[in-house]
């Protein structure tokens, strides 16, 4: 997978605000906000940056947290995670393999098979429905 890099006037430039506030400085959207955060018709979730394929819907369910989770990535190299510190709080981020945006984090307390909950923001996310 080639790498996508931008200059922050380019990523500025394809993204709305919010998007922009999400993915490339590592906020969040609103709990219930989303477009995405309940299960809707089939497909794969796309990062809104780069398009890379992420999230498959057959993997999404309600955590009832108001965001969008599944229970694992399409691949194990879609995304990359890294520790996140940030408000006084010791979470593991998830990020796009492909362009280092901010998709959201991953929990311990999800369904099986993996028992993970990857929390990802709405605004991250383009469903591509199946065909």
């Amino acid at each position: 997978m080639d790498k996508v890099i931008k200059s922050d006037d380019d990523w500025r430039a394809q993204l709305d605000d919010t998007q922009y506030q999400v993915c490339r400085l590592k906020g969040t959207e609103r709990p219930f906000s989303g477009e995405y955060h309940l299960k809707g018709e089939p497909g794969l979730y796309h990062c809104v940056c780069c398009d890379a394929p992420l999230f498959d819907t057959d993997t999404q369910f309600d955590a009832g947290c108001g965001w969008p989770s599944y229970y694992q990535p399409v691949s194990e190299d879609a995304i990359n995670t890294s520790e996140d510190y940030s408000h006084g709080m010791h979470r593991t981020e998830v990020l796009c393999a492909r362009c280092d945006a901010h998709l959201g984090h991953v929990f311990p307390d999800g369904p099986p098979p993996t028992g993970l909950r990857y929390c990802i923001n709405s605004v991250c996310l383009r469903l591509e429905p199946r065909g």
